[in-house]
């Protein structure tokens, strides 16, 4: 039981670090709470909550996965290499999918919703 409980402590210090040191983390984490609190004052349903929340996991778990392959690949790559560059672009791009997937979802859900309250009060 003591190693479980020490692992999920070894992962909240990986995400804290992330947060800590990572722009583009904390960036995430600022979208994060705007769409939670858009969704909360627009009164989203349960499944577009899931969606909502499918989306954040997404981009954080990519941007996770990113920042811990730029880690891995400076480490065994200190030099420039042409690979190193392909591997840290490659990575970067993942993000970047999971960041417009999260866009489009986010405008399918909230874009209809913010358009008809705008035309409501004018």
């Amino acid at each position: 039981m003591k190693k479980l409980i020490r692992s999920f402590g070894y992962a909240f210090k990986g995400i804290g670090y992330a947060a800590t040191t990572q722009l583009n983390f904390r960036i995430h984490l600022t979208a994060t709470l705007l769409a939670v609190f858009i969704g909360y004052a627009l009164h989203i349903s349960t499944n577009e909550w899931q969606w909502v929340f499918l989306c954040v996991a997404l981009v954080l778990i990519t941007e996770l996965l990113n920042t811990a392959i730029e880690f891995l690949t400076d480490l065994v790559s200190p030099g420039y290499h042409e690979l190193a560059g392909h591997v840290k672009d490659v990575s970067a791009g993942a993000v970047v999918v999971a960041a417009f997937f999260a866009l489009v979802t986010g405008l399918i859900i909230f874009l209809p919703k913010l358009l008809l309250l705008i035309h409501h009060a004018a």
